[in-house]
């Protein structure tokens, strides 16, 4: 895109690159490039430095660059943004512990070196070490790079709304919203500290360059606003536009809110095709509030749109074409295969039914032979309280069940019981504790599709190693991962593969679970099967974007409701809800109306409710005419 038109919105140099790996290598291989360019000139390169999940992938590749290109990182000094506070060092949640884990105990930056926000101080001493440490970055020459998260307040580092430009490294008070989004990491936003220690913005934006990274769908709101809103102390992201060496880094799902992305049209000429002429009349019909087929030629002069009626000559054959394909991506039971063997790949044992719980039931009503593949245990999404309830439960169920010597049940059950009760909020679980938390997302995936018509014989819990940290932060996807499941592939030689293929999961597993099965699938000897990607709890594919739709009734949608109520461990108060405070299940009912409301809306048959899916096919994307229904119900390829 011409820099020009994109700065007619974007007022800061954005850059979209095609997945988190591509950024991590653009960023890691600039970082490295400043490292080797210091060293020649006998001078240090002082980095500032980010934790969370995001900036992973770069010391990750900053590691790979140390141990295989020998990037000497002796001349490294390093500031980093912030320290939860109060926070021992050797807490599990420390950002001293995220920086030997992921960076520091990995190459070669002498001990004296790193500086990072001390959590641990007496409170009357926070305020010289804040100067201590700006004192600090002064000495070392300033940063050179600093690298930045962007947090869904708008923050950079923990600055909240309400930070001023000339903001030094002080103690903050957390936001509500900020506090929020880590309870998931601390079990609970009672545990989460109050406040932090933080780099100020003025410290920030004296940076030679600052280099922002944002990826996943749950961050495109706050990027729109810090890359297209005005400066705000609300945001203080927006003040990295006062920057002049300032880039933001985005996967295209963090970048789909952008002008340039979601209406194109609005910012520069486009280069019209099926997919953008429908998400252009699909917007132009919400805006208007008129049906597609009502659209007139001054609808489209209005909304800047003229040259897209011009290509197709009038307005007609425009507005039937994309009511045309919209309606060609309506399929019910009828239109889905019959006695195949197709396979379900859920990342956690409840996005099954979350998330095509009514496509499951289709399935299994067309004879269809389905197995549902759990990926992962999800077992530190099971709060302890829940494993004291099945210890009590085991401890009386041996009164009336011959459960062996009543006395060695006891002492079991007290034993994992006191291993709870002196476990920190956050802390590992032993061992026994992690078994017996798969043990209930087990049960319940059962139950859960049990309650669809599927026996339990249809699951596979596949427990990929990747998961197996006890923490939420995970290990990257190895080779064992994807045997594991290119082993279940074989075993079940699929015509349709279902898969998670949304980014919005907040710690990135769903998007690690996809890189697993598209590994899998690459490796995969029977012909390729038809993926269908559904999207988890977070969001739901657009009507534009999806390739087929697929309607429920209201006995449908209430059994796939039933259906998610089976995980009682995950209702009421779940451990890892995100930015929705509903319940997965209010989240779901909503989500599949406002589909087909919206088709509603543009003039489409009105169903009570509908899930969307993206298909594909040996890597690429297809069309919804593209699917052959007749070959996937009576057994073709």
């Amino acid at each position: 895109m011409d820099e020009a038109i994109s700065a007619r919105r974007e007022r800061i140099p954005v850059r979209v690159m095609p997945d988190h790996d591509s950024i991590a290598a653009e960023v890691a291989g600039r970082i490295a490039a400043l490292i080797r360019e210091r060293a020649r000139q006998g001078r240090s390169a002082v980095l500032g430095l980010a934790t969370g999940s995001t900036p992973v992938g770069v010391y990750r590749e900053l590691i790979r660059l140390h141990r295989e290109e020998r990037l000497d990182f002796s001349n490294v000094v390093t500031f980093n943004l912030d320290e939860y506070f109060p926070m021992r060092p050797g807490s599990i949640h420390s950002y001293h512990r995220y920086m030997r884990e992921n960076l520091l105990d990995h190459v070669n930056i002498p001990a004296g070196q790193y500086h990072i926000p001390r959590g641990d101080l007496p409170e009357h001493e926070v305020e010289a070490h804040c100067l201590d440490f700006e004192r600090r970055i002064r000495e070392a020459g300033g940063i050179d790079l600093q690298l930045l998260g962007i947090g869904r307040s708008g923050h950079i580092g923990f600055n909240e709304p309400g930070s001023v430009r000339d903001s030094r490294t002080r103690c903050i008070y957390l936001d509500t919203v900020t506090r929020s989004d880590a309870a998931a990491d601390f079990f609970g936003e009672e545990n989460v500290p109050p406040q932090a220690i933080t780099m100020g913005v003025a410290t920030i934006l004296e940076a030679r360059e600052v280099v922002l990274l944002a990826t996943g769908e749950h961050k495109a709101e706050i990027v729109l606003r810090a890359v297209e809103g005005g400066v705000h102390a609300d945001v203080a992201a927006t003040f990295l536009q006062q920057h002049p060496a300032a880039t933001v880094y985005l996967d295209p799902a963090a970048a789909e809110h952008l002008t340039r992305v979601r209406t194109p049209w609005l910012v520069q000429e486009v280069e019209w095709g099926p997919r953008s002429e429908t998400e252009a009349v699909i917007w132009l019909s919400l805006q208007t509030g008129k049906p597609i087929l009502h659209l007139a030629n001054d609808d489209y002069r209005e909304h800047h749109l003229a040259s897209l009626v011009s290509r197709h000559g009038s307005v007609e054959p425009l507005n039937g074409q994309v009511f045309n394909a919209l309606i060609s991506k309506i399929r019910g039971k009828s239109r889905l295969p019959r006695g195949r063997d197709i396979l379900v790949f859920s990342p956690h044992p409840d996005d099954d039914v979350i998330s095509m719980g009514g496509m499951l039931r289709k399935l299994v009503e067309n004879g269809n032979r389905v197995t549902v593949a759990y990926q992962t245990s999800g077992n530190i999404a099971v709060f302890d309280h829940e494993v004291r309830r099945y210890l009590d439960f085991v401890r009386r169920a041996a009164r009336v069940v011959e459960l062996g010597d009543p006395g060695q049940v006891e002492t079991v059950v007290t034993s994992v019981e006191e291993g709870l009760a002196r476990k920190e909020p956050g802390d590992v679980d032993p061992e026994v504790v992690q078994d017996l938390k798969r043990i209930i997302r087990e049960c319940e995936a059962t139950a859960g599709i049990e309650a669809l018509g599927l026996s339990a014989d249809c699951a596979r819990f596949l427990d990929l190693p990747f998961y197996q940290t006890g923490k939420v932060r995970k290990n990257p996807i190895s080779r064992r991962d994807v045997d594991i499941v290119t082993e279940v592939l074989e075993e079940v030689r699929p015509t349709m593969v279902f898969a998670a293929g949304d980014l919005s999961d907040p710690h990135g597993t769903h998007r690690m679970c996809l890189e697993a099965v598209e590994g899998g699938l690459a490796r995969y000897t029977g012909d390729p099967p038809w993926l269908w990607l559904y999207r988890g709890a977070w969001e739901e594919w657009g009507v534009g974007e999806a390739t087929v739709l697929v309607p429920l009734s209201e006995h449908e949608l209430r059994r796939k409701v039933q259906a998610i109520f089976r995980h009682e461990s995950q209702k009421d108060s779940a451990p890892f809800p995100g930015a929705d405070p509903r319940e997965f299940w209010q989240r779901v009912v909503a989500r599949n109306r406002e589909t087909a409301d919206l088709l509603k809306a543009l003039g489409l048959p009105a169903y009570r409710a509908m899930e969307a899916y993206v298909v594909s096919r040996g890597g690429s994307p297809v069309e919804a005419r593209e699917i052959p229904t007749s070959s996937l119900a009576e057994g073709g390829g």
